[in-house]
């Protein structure tokens, strides 16, 4: 055949799926191929390996450079807390997801301080489990909501009641009317697609918009920025 007559490819010819590559850490044999079983019914996740405690998860990080570890918090040998403090340490590629059945202050907080990028109870739903896992894979932070509102009071509890004037050096740069609408939805732990369904924007758009705000109040994070916004003085 000669090059003029091959035939092209299809011109809506859909691009690759980029793949989320997760190593689930899950002490209880039936919950960890729960979870397997659910993962690899989505096109874009792909389970790359499974540890029954800390230690293996450490070992197959090292292996796999996975992109997500779903790191339970309680575990034997070396806990969730401990493997995901080496963990982020040693692979700034990998993010974690920790997953409990508690939501008790002590671990939610020692798990945030650790660097768990989201931390998530073994109750909440599948579509919130997958959607946790797309979000860090694009660098944001999620919480349950009950984490969230530990997280919002122990803020509340933390921060003094007056400012001191002239504390924290240069002042934020000022948000919009539009911003601050999407910052007290982000407060709220609202994700993107929540948010753009409140203020009739794309989710694109929002997600647009969140950078801006972060960059506006100097936070690397969302979950820095939820916080932040509880320090933030109504308008």
């Amino acid at each position: 055949m000669a090059p003029s007559d091959r035939p092209e490819p299809p011109a809506d010819a859909a691009a690759p799926i980029e793949t989320i590559r997760v190593v689930i850490a899950e002490d209880q044999q039936l919950i960890r191929r729960a979870f397997a079983t659910m993962f690899q019914m989505e096109p874009d996740i792909e389970v790359v390996g499974q540890a029954a405690d800390g230690v293996e998860a450490i070992d197959l990080v090292r292996r796999y450079r996975p992109d997500i570890v779903l790191m339970d918090i309680q575990m034997p040998r070396l806990g969730g807390i401990a493997a995901t403090r080496r963990i982020v340490a040693e692979h700034p590629g990998t993010q974690v997801v920790a997953l409990s059945t508690f939501d008790t202050d002590d671990l939610v907080f020692e798990a945030i301080s650790a660097g768990a990028q989201a931390y998530l109870l073994k109750d909440t739903s599948e579509d919130e489990i997958l959607d946790t896992i797309r979000a860090v894979k694009r660098g944001e932070s999620r919480l349950s909501p009950l984490v969230a509102r530990k997280v919002f009071e122990e803020f509340r509890r933390a921060r003094p009641q007056v400012p001191v004037a002239g504390e924290g050096g240069a002042a934020d740069e000022p948000l919009t009317e539009r911003e601050e609408a999407i910052l007290a939805l982000v407060a709220k732990g609202r994700s993107n697609r929540e948010i753009a369904d409140a203020v009739f924007l794309a989710e694109g758009t929002v997600k647009n918009y969140v950078s801006r705000i972060m960059e506006k109040l100097h936070v690397q994070t969302r979950t820095e920025l939820a916080v932040k916004a509880l320090g933030r003085p109504r308008r």
